[in-house]
């Protein structure tokens, strides 16, 4: 029942807009862990390895209702655990998931991800009603939540490929809603704070991503989206644009479709002399996994990703050391203050997320800027150029720019960010070290700016060697001309 590729196309708002929520509320929701930590606590999971059991004593148990369990450093530091394989998996799995996604396509990846997702909450609901007995579901739990949000993330990042010249916003909105999926769970703890059950909320929650499988199942095709220079997509792209012009039936579409497949240009009836357009075919794998570009890539985000998933599990015992100040016999004063402090920062934090939401379509922005002025690299089914008009902007040259200008933005954040982190709140030593990996990330910019320069040579010397080859051809012509206007006077 999965839908064509072409009926994708006109549903595309739709499952962009559908994306952007379903991140938000079902992708990497483990890195709100500092709200759900304080939630698995108050329902005592792994309580038993403290050393008993309160039902009354704590200031507001008497006003909740529920049981008050006792908390230790043994409890944090397994949930702790808990979050480690939760977030490692979120990093993990995005490799094989590539591969399956290339030979698969995003639409059984998808449904299987919901599935997971919705399973994780059904767990952890079914742990809270016996605690003592089912606390080490909640590993699982994780687990499979964490696979289950990077499985709806990473389907939703090919979305934004039908979307033309604003993919990069696009792109930009799917990857922000994923960084702001961590004001999931403290949106979840002001609920649970109004008295709402633990177990209702976690099965109301498994519920909703069973819509998100329904939504994928009606709606997401079952073939892959043709990358963004894939000459499948400049040919879906002018499909599109007939479509929305004529309103052509679904009939009409397919053959219009297929007629635009033929007229492709084939790989093997490529020149002998082994030219070929680069919209005709990719780099091998080994190539691109191997290129200083991707490779500098990959230092920047895990950089950039250790720093996040230190920080958030880290962060509610970096406010007891901000509150206490390392007293390690504080009073029951301290203690409740201390609470208090933690829960309502925690909170604050979460929804400081949505920032994400709000900023990435900058970064989107400028990833597009002035990308419409760009010569486009096919314009017709034989391949031919443009025609002759004003100059327009290499693509690949203002591609590269785009994101010099970007990755230098984001590596600013970043290293404003460590030298706050250095204002009495963690030690100096693991900060001085991040700050001095932040400044790291600037080497890719810096080779992107050389990759830059190298590439506007390459396009000046083909621009030059494009112009004397014009000159010898107009006069090759004047002088045929010359020679039929003689003859044609002797005549």
């Amino acid at each position: 029942m999965a839908p064509p590729l072409s009926q994708a196309y006109r549903r595309r708002w739709w499952m962009a807009v559908t994306s952007i929520i379903e991140n938000l509320l079902f992708s990497a929701v483990l890195l709100g862990w500092g709200s759900l930590l304080i939630m698995l606590k108050n329902e005592g999971f792994y309580s038993h390895l403290c050393s008993g059991n309160v039902t009354e004593g704590h200031t507001n148990a008497s006003l909740t209702g529920r049981t008050v369990w006792l908390s230790c450093i043994e409890q944090e530091e397994i949930l702790n655990l808990g979050f480690t394989i939760g977030s490692f998996i979120i990093s993990a799995a995005t490799l094989p998931l590539g591969v399956l996604m290339d030979k698969f396509g995003p639409r059984p990846i998808r449904l299987f991800g919901s599935s997971c997702f919705a399973f994780s909450m059904a767990l952890i609901a079914v742990a809270s009603y016996n605690p003592k007995v089912l606390s080490s579901l909640i590993f699982i739990a994780v687990s499979m939540n964490g696979f289950g949000g990077i499985c709806l993330t990473f389907t939703s990042l090919t979305l934004p490929n039908m979307f033309g010249n604003v993919r990069s916003t696009i792109l930009s909105l799917m990857i922000g809603s994923y960084a702001s999926s961590a004001v999931t769970f403290p949106g979840v703890k002001l609920i649970y704070d109004v008295e709402v059950p633990f177990s209702v909320i976690f099965w109301v929650w498994a519920g909703l991503a069973g819509l998100v499988f329904l939504n994928c199942f009606f709606n997401w095709p079952g073939e892959s989206f043709p990358a963004p220079e894939d000459i499948r997509y400049i040919s879906m792209d002018k499909l599109r644009g007939e479509v929305e012009d004529h309103k052509m039936t679904d009939t009409h579409v397919t053959l219009k479709e297929q007629e635009l497949n033929k007229k492709q240009p084939s790989t093997d009836e490529a020149p002998s002399d082994g030219t070929v357009e680069e919209n005709q075919g990719s780099p091998p794998f080994r190539r691109s996994v191997c290129s200083p570009i991707f490779l500098w890539s990959i230092i920047t985000m895990a950089m950039t990703q250790l720093r996040i998933i230190f920080f958030m599990g880290a962060m509610n015992k970096m406010l007891e050391f901000l509150v206490t100040h390392g007293d390690p016999n504080p009073s029951e004063e301290l203690e409740k203050e201390t609470e208090d402090q933690v829960s309502l920062y925690s909170s604050v934090f979460g929804t400081l997320q949505l920032l994400c939401l709000m900023s990435c379509p900058l970064i989107g922005y400028i990833m597009d800027w002035r990308m419409k002025e760009c010569e486009d690299v096919v314009n017709s089914g034989e391949g031919e150029k443009s025609p002759s008009g004003p100059p327009k902007r290499d693509r690949k040259i203002q591609k590269l720019t785009n994101a010099i200008r970007a990755f230098i933005f984001t590596n600013i954040l970043l290293v404003v960010f460590g030298i706050i982190s250095l204002i009495d709140n963690l030690p100096i030593q693991i900060n001085l070290g991040l700050l001095l990996f932040s400044l790291v990330g600037f080497l890719l910019p810096g080779y992107l700016f050389y990759h830059r320069r190298q590439l506007m040579k390459e396009k000046t010397a083909r621009d030059s060697l494009s112009m004397r080859q014009s000159a010898q051809e107009s006069v090759s012509l004047n002088q045929t001309n010359d020679s039929s206007y003689k003859t044609n006077g002797n005549v």
